[in-house]
């Protein structure tokens, strides 16, 4: 599922990348309006967080271009604090509106709102339950390492995505891991063992993915 970050403030989109990734999520960012807007125009957004005050096109010009040509989610960031500015903003389609500075934990919880996102997850006989970090097997309990449960929670959120070992890195180890791709295997191994082999499907030479054949 595809986020749009907008914000000049590069350490804000650092800090909401961070979370947002550990969410399982695939991050887009941009500096600024005019670059947001042509991250729209080419890739298909699930939701767009973009921040008011940005340079060349404002976040609330922006979010009306994006709700006039999709039916993206757009959540509008604001050091605006008065009542006129949330109005302002949910009239120019704003979907939802947060005042800075946030809790990330709650930006979190608001933003799969949004999106009517479960806090469990269903694939095959695998459920995983977001809220407690916890993922289990014909409702028995899988005992998995953070990692395991990482993989498996992004494998789940990008099933029938090819997910190559340098972007599981990026998203589970983050971007300054500096181990190698047999890593990745390893684990990928280690899970397999315990939610079954038939789920992780292995591309040679491209990456994993986790594919569900409907019944």
């Amino acid at each position: 599922m595809n986020i749009l970050i907008a914000d000049d403030e590069q350490h804000m989109v650092k800090i909401l990348s961070a979370y947002l990734k550990d969410e399982g999520f695939n991050i887009l960012e941009a500096r600024d309006g005019q670059e947001a807007l042509e991250i729209f125009e080419t890739t298909k957004i699930e939701l767009a967080i973009l921040d008011w005050m940005m340079p060349k096109i404002d976040g609330i010009e922006a979010c009306k271009y994006i709700k006039e040509n999709s039916q993206t989610k757009v959540l509008i960031l604001t050091a605006k604090g008065q009542n006129e500015d949330e109005l302002h903003a949910f009239h120019g389609g704003a979907d939802e509106y947060i005042k800075k500075p946030f809790d990330p934990r709650i930006l979190i919880l608001r933003i799969k709102k949004l999106l009517n996102m479960s806090e469990e997850i269903k694939v095959k006989d695998i459920l995983i339950k977001e809220n407690e970090k916890k993922a289990y097997k014909q409702k028995e309990p899988i005992q998995l390492t953070k990692i395991e449960y990482d993989l498996l929670l992004i494998f789940i959120k990008n099933r029938g995505v090819i997910l190559s070992r340098d972007k599981l890195i990026d998203l589970v180890w983050g971007l300054d891991y500096e181990g190698d791709h047999r890593t990745v295997d390893t684990h990928i191994r280690r899970l397999r063992t315990k939610i079954g082999d038939d789920l992780i499907k292995t591309y040679r030479g491209i990456g994993y993915c986790l594919e569900v054949k409907e019944d």
